[in-house]
């Protein structure tokens, strides 16, 4: 038989009712909690609690929180309202079994359309997935075959340009030959002139002259004829090799297509991290390059922590600081890490550290100084100080006001207080 637990306390407001189950020792977790908008029930064997509520609440958002021996509840009210009791009065069994039956079938019609959504959200997630890299894909295609309509319509111009330079040489070399011919022609007609004058007139003076004038003629002739056997066409080139050196670059892409400033500042922080290894941190000469860069170590621990690795992200983080403790989010992601592993007064220290990093306030930075405040609130809490947790809390409202879970958070934590205040 189970043992009922009829003793609890409430409190309510108009829009919510907060609820205080004991559990005597007993050991609850979230798997024992079952809620809708009319019924909770806490089944944790052999205890047993269940209540079916004056009026309906809002499951959705409801919370159940844990700790101290004790179930608190907050329950948000469907309808502003202030109720009579807590529970609904003067029902019979009949009405309590339907009531009970109806809120479980609701549950398992709740979760069954919660598992759809999923999958049909997971569906398009797949779809949209596969259409972007379709896209992607189409677009690199079109990039190499526009390189290629390039390179060909190049390669043919060059081909045409060729082609006409191969026509004029071919032009001028044949006007050439037309002039030797030319050339050639011109002392053969002498020739014949000279041997008409011979027989024409047979004087000794004029005949000598005549051959002395042949002669020279031929003489001429022939000089004409050797410096043409000797102007011709220039040997080829002889075959050589022709070696290009590039000037050496740290980054593998050309210098036209890289970001110079980045590059600058990447070639900085490797310099900065260089000079603190050779300083202070020899036991790390074993590494490989790209292990000694912070922003290398801090995107190794984000993956960790995202896998639940939480020991090897601190372990990743702490090197990344050791290399350069000038980085918020380095401290902002481990002070995530401790409060995963519960080690709270840790997760205060980095929270507290990437705030004094991150001055001054600037609106590019106030994504970070949210997340502090809110870890550090949280470690508070969870070592139950609340009023310095609640404190943190206020501070991260004051940057992001419109933010509705670190309202409702803030909300929960004032009530602690004022329970703590009454207590003592």
């Amino acid at each position: 038989m189970p043992v009922w637990l009829r003793e609890h306390s409430w409190r309510q407001t108009l829009t919510a009712v907060y609820l205080s189950l004991p559990l005597r020792g007993a050991r609850a977790t979230p798997a024992n909690i079952f809620c809708s908008e009319r019924y909770l029930k806490v089944s944790i064997p052999p205890f047993l609690f269940e209540a079916i509520l004056y009026a309906p609440i809002d499951d959705t958002n409801s919370t159940a929180k844990i700790g101290n021996g004790n179930i608190f509840f907050t329950l948000y009210k469907k309808e502003p309202a202030m109720w009579d009791s807590l529970t609904l009065a003067n029902a019979g069994k009949e009405k309590l079994q339907y009531l009970r039956e109806n809120a479980v079938l609701k549950a398992q019609e709740k979760a069954k359309e919660e598992t759809e959504a999923k999958k049909i959200t997971k569906q398009e997630h797949k779809k949209y997935a596969l259409e972007a890299t379709m896209k992607l894909e189409e677009a690199e295609r079109k990039r190499i075959e526009d390189l290629k309509e390039k390179e060909r319509q190049k390669v043919a111009e060059e081909l045409e340009l060729w082609k006409n330079q191969q026509k004029d040489a071919d032009r001028y070399k044949s006007i050439q030959k037309k002039g030797e011919l030319h050339h050639e022609i011109e002392p053969l007609k002498e020739r014949k002139n000279e041997k008409m004058n011979k027989t024409k007139i047979p004087n000794e003076g004029t005949s000598k002259i005549g051959l002395k004038s042949t002669k020279g003629c031929c003489g001429s002739c022939n000089i004409f004829s050797q410096n043409l056997k000797e102007e011709q066409l220039p040997a080829p080139r002889a075959p050589a090799t022709v070696k290009v050196n590039f000037t050496p670059r740290v980054f593998p892409t050309a210098l036209r297509e890289s970001r110079v400033a980045e590059e600058e500042e990447w070639l900085h922080k490797q310099a900065e991290a260089r000079r603190r290894i050779n300083s202070d941190l020899s036991e790390l000469e074993d590494l490989k390059e790209e292990e000694k860069n912070p922003d290398w170590l801090k995107d190794k621990g984000n993956k960790m922590f995202a896998m639940g690795n939480y020991l090897g992200a601190v372990n990743a983080y702490n090197l990344a600081v050791r290399l350069n403790d000038k980085l918020p989010l380095l401290y902002l992601n481990r002070a995530a890490c401790h409060l995963k592993l519960r080690n709270l007064h840790k997760a205060i220290e980095d929270s507290s550290k990437a705030l004094e990093l991150l001055t001054p306030p600037v609106p590019d930075n106030e994504n970070a100084r949210v997340k502090a405040h809110v870890r550090r609130g949280t470690a508070f809490c969870q070592l139950e100080l609340y009023t310095e947790g609640l404190q943190d809390y206020e501070a991260a409202l004051k940057i992001d006001p419109k933010n509705k879970n670190i309202e409702k958070d803030a909300e929960k934590i004032r009530h602690l207080v004022q329970e703590t205040l009454q207590s003592s």
